[in-house]
Parts: structure tokens; sequence; C-alpha cells
């Protein structure tokens, strides 16, 4: 019986870290364009490439809503799809990631997944 405690206290452990309310902008700039199929820019490439006339902005300003997720992988995954969607019906390739954040949606702690980002057409 204590094994079955210890191991139960291991899994729900690990649930609880899996379920954190946020990641750092180093960990979403480094998944976000592993869950995309859009072309993920950053702000400094997108500058120059609009100076070398390879890329041109559709849609400035875009925000997106995430559906909730059990995890913030899978906020950011239904993100990524959110993304995706947006770049295909503005007839785009790429996109740039402008701003996000999770916001807090109930008295329980649910988070939800808000992302900024402009879609762009790149040859």
């Amino acid at each position: 019986m204590n094994k079955f405690i210890k191991l139960n206290l291991i899994i729900g452990t690990t649930l609880l870290a899996s379920c954190v309310a946020s990641m750092s902008p180093l960990e979403v700039n480094n998944t976000l364009p592993t869950l995309t199929k859009s072309r993920f820019i950053t702000h400094a490439k997108a500058q120059e490439s609009i100076e070398a006339n390879s890329c041109k902005y559709l849609v400035k300003g875009r925000k997106y809503i995430a559906p909730i997720g059990f995890t913030t992988r899978d906020d950011l995954y239904n993100g990524a799809r959110g993304i995706d969607e947006w770049v295909i019906l503005d007839g785009g390739n790429a996109y740039v990631l402008t701003n996000y954040n999770w916001v807090t949606v109930d008295k329980d702690g649910t988070t939800q997944l808000i992302i900024e980002f402009d879609t762009m057409k790149c040859e």
C-alpha cells in the first residue's frame, strides 16, 4: 500500500508541474515554430525581408484566443493551429509573433492563451 501512495504522489506532482500557468518567452519562441506549419519569422527577420522585397505584410494585429488545453503546451498547440488557420485564410505562408499572454478565466485559476501576430506572404 505504501508504494501505491508514493506512486500516486509522484504522478500527481508530475501532472501538477505540467499544468503551470505560462511558459517563458524562450520556451514559447522555441516551441511555437515546431507546432505551426506556417513559417515563423522574427521581428528582425521580418524587417529585413520587407526591405529586401521578399515578404509583405497581409494583416497586422491579428489576435487569437486559443481553446483551453490541459497543459500550457496544449494551449500553445491550440494557438499554433489558430495561427495556421488565419495565415491560410489571409492567403499567406508566414507569421510574426507580436505578443502572447495567459489570462486567468475563472476562480479556479484556469488560464487561456491569447496570441497576437501578423500574417505575411513570403517568397
